[in-house]
């Protein structure tokens, strides 16, 4: 018997059927992948950490390390010794803290205010400095921005920082990825004159475009992306007073 392919209902059949093979094919792509897509994850993690401390790619550092060098050199600055939870002012020693994932855990927050924050802390040592670095993740203009910024031991400055985002305008507050940008962050002091906790403002008009002075906690803003730029100053701030309740038992 031919099939009357003029009715609505072959078409609903039809589109019903098609939904199902291609969402099919979707899971078990996704499936198949998982493990490629996580490797690449946790490559890039280490990428954004090292380059907070200040290992880049040898022949150019404005970029990462090359990706096939970052478990490696990874291991060798920062290692499972290096990885810890973070809750509250306690802090566990892991050997995978690349679990935590910052945004997951924002969102348990919001969803139960009584929620125990889980807090990743990658601890790096390089020329015999130790580096904090403190994941941290925040909205743009348009969508999310994270970063990573490294503190020195005595959790007063900032030895380095690399900033991204998933849909800033280009030329504007995509620049947050700049050299020029982050680079202004390093030295930076997150302590006010009086030794308290201030973070670091993105600030407009902030008369020291060479960012010479590192004790106003604040570096010159972007031309034409002030909303980004608060953003950033809201999860620099945010991101770090998060961990200070364990800094100061370290002090």
């Amino acid at each position: 018997m031919a099939i009357n392919r003029d009715k609505n209902s072959y078409t609903i059949i039809f589109a019903i059927a098609m939904v199902a093979v291609v969402g099919s094919l979707l899971a078990f792509t996704a499936s198949s992948l998982k493990g490629k897509i996580d490797a690449n994850k946790r490559t890039e993690k280490q990428q954004n950490i090292l380059f907070a401390m200040g290992i880049a790619d040898a022949e150019d550092p404005n970029e990462f390390v090359p990706a096939e060098q970052a478990e490696e050199l990874f291991n060798k600055y920062v290692g499972d010794e290096g990885q810890y939870i973070v809750t509250g002012s306690v802090a566990k020693q892991t050997t995978d803290a690349f679990a935590i994932e910052v945004k997951k855990e924002n969102d348990k927050v919001k969803q139960d205010p009584n929620y125990e924050r889980k807090m990743p802390l990658f601890i790096g040592k390089k020329d015999g400095e130790e580096f904090y670095i403190v994941p941290m993740r925040g909205n743009g203009l348009w969508d999310a921005i994270w970063g990573y910024v490294s503190l020195d031991k005595e959790f007063k400055k900032v030895k380095g920082a690399f900033f991204d985002h998933k849909g800033e305008t280009p030329g504007l507050g995509a620049n947050i990825k700049e050299a020029y940008f982050r680079d202004d962050f390093i030295g930076e002091s997150i302590l006010d004159a009086s030794g308290n906790y201030a973070g670091i403002t993105v600030k407009k008009g902030n008369g020291d475009p060479k960012n010479e002075r590192k004790d106003d906690n604040a570096v010159d803003a972007l031309a034409g992306a002030t909303i980004t730029g608060d953003g950033v100053t809201a999860m620099v701030k945010k991101g770090i007073k998060m961990y200070k309740p364990y800094f100061e038992t370290l002090k």
